[in-house]
């Protein structure tokens, strides 16, 4: 028999006490009902059983329970560890080598490239080739940081030729899957990081590299913080669902405050209205680098694209918002203050 809690209204309290009062007005006992309507049986007019089931009386009012705590739906304490660590070692491989550091981004493509091949391989059954483009990313940041732009492009066609080429060695079933997948993949990932190195190469670039980051993750705070606080209306539900158009506002104002911190003190020539305009679109940047890779996941039916990183998932679900977040504030930096 099920344990049932003291305080359920429907069971125990001052309601069953009116009912169990109700039931012992009547017979006690089966064998007390009269089984034969002979005179002799039938009970005296003056000892008729009386009413067995009288009105039972209005429950007494139950107090409202208590409001449910919001839950933010991952372990806290192993994310902020593991968050300050990461910002540990970026930190003191950008402003000791700065090829230390392109090197940290080489690696998080790598192992970002394993996590979404890994994935559509388990999920969907998707082969994008993993050697090259794991070897073609790499090449590609370095690249970046070595010939700009340019070498970045001619990096990513041969990425894409070698992934056209490594899938010739299978079966041609699933071949323009595979390799469109592949092909999505370098420039998803790698490519885009490629906007991180090249931002290194300026006079300024450790700190511009910063402020890259930290407007991304002053973003996510605040849109986290505020959509959780305030948050009500939903902004894309059939793809985040826990995305508000609250966080959305907060995750606006800090990077708009950050940016205009981060652009005044921290850049070369730089102000701080740039700054706001600056953050309003890392703001936008990041939301939709966010809820694109949302997209991917709930296509995949996952939650996370890794476990790699205790508190945060895998380390795809740590770039989703960095890497379409990097061109744009590449170029608006190159506008603003020029890339040397």
């Amino acid at each position: 028999m099920p344990i049932v809690p003291d305080d359920d209204p429907a069971y125990g309290g001052d309601q069953d006490d009116d009912r169990g009062a109700a039931r012992l007005s009547g017979p006690l006992f089966r064998d007390e009902t009269f089984r034969n309507d002979t005179p002799s049986a039938r009970p005296l007019p003056e000892a008729a059983p009386q009413k067995q089931n009288p009105e039972p009386m209005p429950d007494a009012p139950q107090p409202a329970p208590a409001p449910k705590k919001k839950n933010a739906g991952r372990d806290l304490g192993a994310a902020i560890g593991v968050g300050v660590g990461l910002g540990v070692v970026i930190v003191a491989s950008l402003f000791v080598v700065k090829a230390v550091f392109v090197g940290v981004v080489a690696v998080a493509v790598v192992v970002g490239l394993w996590e979404l091949t890994s994935r559509l391989q388990e999920r969907k059954g998707i082969k994008a080739p993993l050697v090259p483009l794991a070897l073609g990313g790499a090449a590609m940041v370095v690249a970046g940081y070595a010939r700009g732009a340019e070498g970045a492009w001619v990096a990513l066609a041969l990425t894409g030729l070698a992934v056209l080429v490594w899938r010739m060695t299978e079966p041609p079933e699933g071949y323009l899957r595979d390799v469109t997948a592949g092909l999505f993949a370098a420039f998803y990932v790698p490519f885009l990081a490629t906007f991180v190195s090249m931002m290194l190469t300026a006079d300024d670039g450790p700190r511009r590299v910063i402020t890259f980051l930290l407007l991304t993750v002053v973003s996510d705070t605040g849109a986290y913080a505020v959509g959780w606080r305030f948050g009500s209306h939903k902004l894309a539900p059939r793809i985040s669902p826990g995305k508000t158009r609250e966080g959305l506002v907060g995750a606006v104002l800090f990077a708009m405050a950050a940016g205009a911190l981060c652009m005044q003190f921290l850049i070369d020539d730089g102000t701080w209205w740039q700054g706001l305009l600056l953050g309003l679109a890392v703001a936008a940047s990041a939301t939709l680098g966010d809820l694109g890779e949302s997209m991917i996941k709930r296509d995949l039916g996952i939650k996370d694209m890794g476990t790699l990183l205790p508190g945060h998932g895998g380390i795809m679900d740590r770039l989703d918002s960095l890497l379409p977040t990097a061109p744009v504030v590449w170029l608006l930096m190159v506008l603003f203050v020029g890339s040397g």
